[in-house]
């Protein structure tokens, strides 16, 4: 699967895979060759690497969420391929529309439409509280990864901007129904396998209570991540940061509503051709037999949860 610059679900304005790969030092085509072809040799290299043959564009944007640093791709893509294999549960579903139907009723997960001018990708997430177990954390990570992988493939950004509204959310029973190991661990994935660069994340809530929220998710996160989350009380409030023309027409914006938004995107998400190519990066795993010992617990052991459990042979 190519990157598919006309989409319209993801739209991005004329230049900006241009613009982007300037910010990060890749916009002269020769110095964008050479990165690829030594992240592409270093791979061939790795005998604990299942999967060889990633895309060009694959490796382009693993490039760009790294700002261009190859050793830092070179990092990336091994902590991807090493979770996947360790972690097996978040990546067992591949068909959101088959498998993953009951998280829909509960979480809206979009990525919206129209860049920022600085191109970055906004996020909303609406969660509900009806309907919420335990199960509901797992498979809202698994439609997120699936998600990951989508934008990864079609998208072309400089990183997100997230809207978590939880307005409808009952914040004791997220409390007490979350596994802090698995959000953990999701986090994990998410920022250092998948590379996701927030530049600021948007908590809608009028609930005193989100601060136990928080506090237990700058636990597993940076203190300059952490330092980018902000609690909004009202939609005035989150558009000083986030502008009206990207928003959906629910949260005083100009965009076509969540419901059509989401029909549109589980539709993208759940087509044949989408599905097969999650198959096949799901599976792009590792054989820690075949990895060096030493180099394992160097980079592994201080990650979380089973993360440390693994033996290497």
């Amino acid at each position: 699967m190519e990157l598919l610059y006309e989409n319209q679900i993801l739209r991005m304005p004329p230049g900006t895979v241009e613009n982007i790969r300037k910010i990060h030092d890749l916009d002269k085509p020769e110095r964008l060759d050479e990165a690829i072809k030594i992240l592409d040799d270093w791979i061939q290299k790795q005998d604990h690497l299942i999967k060889k043959d990633f895309s060009r564009v694959y490796l382009e944007k693993t490039l760009i969420s790294c700002k261009g640093s190859v050793e830092k791709a070179k990092k990336q893509i091994d902590r991807l391929c090493t979770m996947k294999t360790l972690n097996p549960k978040f990546f067992t579903k591949t068909n959101v529309k088959a498998e993953l139907q009951n998280i829909l009723r509960v979480a809206l997960l979009i990525p919206l439409p129209t860049l920022t001018d600085d191109y970055y990708r906004v996020l909303l997430v609406k969660i509900r509280s009806f309907d919420l177990t335990s199960e509901s954390f797992m498979l809202y990570f698994q439609y997120c990864l699936i998600l990951c992988e989508y934008i990864k493939a079609n998208d072309y950004v400089n990183g997100f901007i997230i809207i978590y509204d939880c307005r409808e959310l009952n914040m004791f029973d997220v409390v007490s129904k979350m596994s802090t190991v698995e959000l953990q661990q999701f986090i994990t994935i998410l920022i250092e396998g998948y590379g996701a660069r927030m530049k600021s994340i948007h908590i809608l809530t009028e609930s005193k209570a989100i601060e136990l929220i928080i506090n237990t998710v700058k636990q597993f996160i940076s203190e300059k991540v952490g330092n980018r989350m902000y609690v909004q009380r009202t939609l005035e409030d989150l558009h000083k940061d986030v502008p009206k023309n990207i928003l959906p027409v629910e949260y005083g914006g100009t965009e076509k509503s969540l419901d059509i938004l989401q029909e549109e995107m589980v539709r993208e998400l759940s087509k044949e051709e989408y599905v097969d190519y999650v198959k096949m990066m799901f599976n792009a795993r590792t054989e820690e037999g075949k990895r060096n010992a030493g180099k394992f617990n160097e980079e592994y052991l201080g990650m979380p949860g089973s993360f440390r459990a693994l033996s290497v042979d």
